[in-house]
C-alpha cells in the first residue's frame, strides 16, 4: 500500500511579532492564500507564534474559519505545578494548538536542553494530545566528526524513548550550520539525512509509522529553493524561520506546487 503524506509548511516566528502584529499577519496570509485558491488539503500550512500571541491567533482562526494550523514554539516537560514561567501542554491544547516544537537547536544551545529533556517534552506533548515537531540536526563540528546523519538519527532515537510507537509525530531536520546562515543544505544532502531518519523511524516504530510520518527540512528555506527540497522523496515539507515573517514569501513557499512542477 502506498502511503500519501500531506506536505506541511510550518512557519516558526521565533521571538517576533506581538499579538496585534500577529493578527494582521495571519489575516493577510489567509487572504493571500485564499485569493490564490490554495488547496489546504494538498499542502497544510501552520504558524508558530510566540506564546503571548496564541490566544489572539486562535480566536481569529476560529472566528473567521481560517484553515491555518496553529503551533507553539515550546512546552514544559511538566503538566502543572510550581514551575514559574513554564507553559503546560494542557494549556496549549485548550487553545486548539495542534503542533509544538520540541528540541529546536536554539533551545538545545541557549537553554541547555539535552536529549533527555527533549524526550520528556515529547512525552508531555503526547500526553496533552499535541503533535510534537521533533527538531534534530548537526553542527558544523558534528558534521565533520560524525558525518551527515549520525547526530540527527541519534537525537531522534533518544526523543522517542518515552512515547509509544503509535504516537503521532513530525520530524524536522535542521542542520544547525544552515539555520539563519543563508546557506541551505543542498536538496541531495537534505534528502539523504531525511532518508536515514525514516529508516531509524522504521526501526523504532515500525515501517507503517515510518511511512506515515512527515519529515520536514529547515534551514534557510526560501521560495526559490523549496521546490528542490520537495522533489526529494523523504522530504515532506519545511520548517521555515526568517522567511515565515514575510507574508508574500511565506505564502509563496506554501504554494510551491502551484508555481513549480513537482
Amino acid at each position: 500500500m502506498v502511503t500519501t503524506r500531506t506536505p506541511l509548511i510550518a512557519g516558526n516566528w521565533k521571538m517576533n511579532l506581538d499579538h496585534l502584529q500577529a493578527i494582521a499577519f495571519v489575516q493577510k496570509l489567509a487572504w493571500s492564500l485564499k485569493d490564490a485558491k490554495h488547496d489546504f488539503e494538498s499542502v497544510e500550512a501552520a504558524v508558530f507564534p510566540p506564546f503571548t500571541d496564541l490566544r489572539s491567533v486562535q480566536t481569529l482562526l476560529d472566528a473567521d474559519k481560517l484553515v491555518l494550523a496553529l503551533g507553539a514554539q515550546d512546552l514544559s516537560a511538566q503538566d502543572s505545578g510550581a514551575y514559574t514561567g513554564e507553559i503546560s501542554g494542557r494549556f496549549l491544547s485548550k487553545l486548539d494548538v495542534r503542533y509544538v516544537l520540541v528540541g529546536h537547536s536554539e533551545r538545545r544551545t541557549l537553554h541547555a536542553e539535552d536529549d533527555g529533556v527533549v524526550a520528556t517534552k515529547v512525552a508531555a506533548a503526547h500526553r496533552s494530545g499535541l503533535v510534537p515537531v521533533i527538531c534534530v540536526g548537526e553542527t558544523a563540528a558534528d558534521l565533520e566528526q560524525h558525518g551527515p546523519s549520525a547526530v540527527p538519527v541519534a537525537q531522534l532515537r533518544a526523543a522517542l524513548a518515552e512515547v509509544p510507537a503509535s504516537a503521532e509525530i513530525v520530524v524536522a531536520y535542521e542542520p544547525v550550520w544552515a539555520i539563519g546562515s543563508g546557506q541551505a543544505a543542498t536538496a541531495e544532502q537534505a534528502g539523504q539525512v531525511c532518508s536515514a531518519l525514516r529508516t531509524a523511524l522504521a526501526d523504532v516504530a515500525g515501517s507503517d509509522a515510518a511511512a506515515a510520518t512527515r519529515i520536514l527540512y529547515g534551514g534557510s528555506v526560501k521560495s526559490s529553493n523549496i521546490a528542490s527540497f520537495m522533489r526529494e522523496p523523504d522530504v515532506d515539507g519545511a520548517l521555515v524561520g526568517g522567511a515565515s515573517l514575510d507574508v508574500d514569501e511565506f505564502a509563496s513557499i506554501v504554494r510551491f506546487q502551484a508555481h513549480v512542477g513537482v
